[in-house]
């Protein structure tokens, strides 16, 4: 995201639904005054980490009322995990139920549309696994755009990337260790014929590109992909 002049904001941790004795929780940031529109960022297997709580702020400060919906919620293990146990977050994501995911999906999309904090247009965005998320969102939810990075298993929903009706890019670091190049391949050749769907490729950059901090961290990438980005994101304002 561009720098931008900042402005006040609150932090809530609102509950989006609920199932029995589980709770469908998020992290929710958003400009103390006024209203804005809203986003949900959909984050990687590790469940809501810092680096998107703290993206959330970033984009409350610059307007946004950003909604981190904790879609691990239904696991059995919900909280975050650390990034040193990989090991328990492969295991949770392969686990993971992506039909009932859908549906928290437009939950989410559908309560901060609702919001009287938001002016009623809802983008998504997310990362790895949360960047197929938001693809769906866009997709099958009533996202009014959608932003994907390095996505595990676009391939998956091709008839969807050749038919989804809303602004939608999906971003690929060319060096990704998690997905082959001839899934990326198959993506923006689905997305050819479809004038809502860009296509972004990265030369160098590794999974997980985006997130300062981590190993694969590229700035170069970052300013490229946050340039197309703030572009999409800016027709919702």
């Amino acid at each position: 995201m561009s720098e931008q002049a900042t402005i006040d904001i609150a932090i809530e941790q609102p509950v989006l639904g609920r199932e029995g004795a589980r709770a469908f929780d998020s992290y929710l940031a958003h400009p103390r005054s006024g209203k804005g529109p809203g986003l949900v960022i959909f984050t990687e297997m590790w469940g809501v980490a810092p680096s998107k709580t703290e993206m959330a702020e970033e984009y409350a400060a610059a307007g946004w009322c950003a909604l981190v919906p904790n879609m691990f919620w239904r696991s059995e293990f919900t909280g975050r995990v650390p990034f040193e146990n990989a090991d328990l977050a492969w295991q949770r994501l392969q686990a993971f139920d992506w039909q009932r995911a859908v549906d928290d999906a437009r939950t989410a999309v559908q309560w901060l549309r609702a919001s009287p904090l938001c002016t009623s247009k809802v983008a998504a965005i997310g990362f790895c696994m949360g960047g197929r998320t938001a693809f769906l969102a866009g997709a099958r939810c009533g996202a009014d755009a959608a932003v994907s990075l390095y996505a595990l298993g676009i391939a998956k929903h091709l008839d969807e990337v050749r038919n989804v009706a809303v602004p939608t890019q999906l971003h690929y670091g060319l060096n990704d260790e998690h997905i082959p190049k001839s899934e990326m391949d198959a993506v923006a050749e689905a997305a050819r014929g479809n004038r809502n769907v860009e296509v972004h490729f990265y030369p160098g950059a590794e999974h997980g590109f985006f997130t300062k901090g981590r190993p694969g961290w590229n700035e170069t990438a970052v300013a490229a992909a946050s340039a197309h980005i703030d572009r999409l994101l800016g027709t919702l304002r």
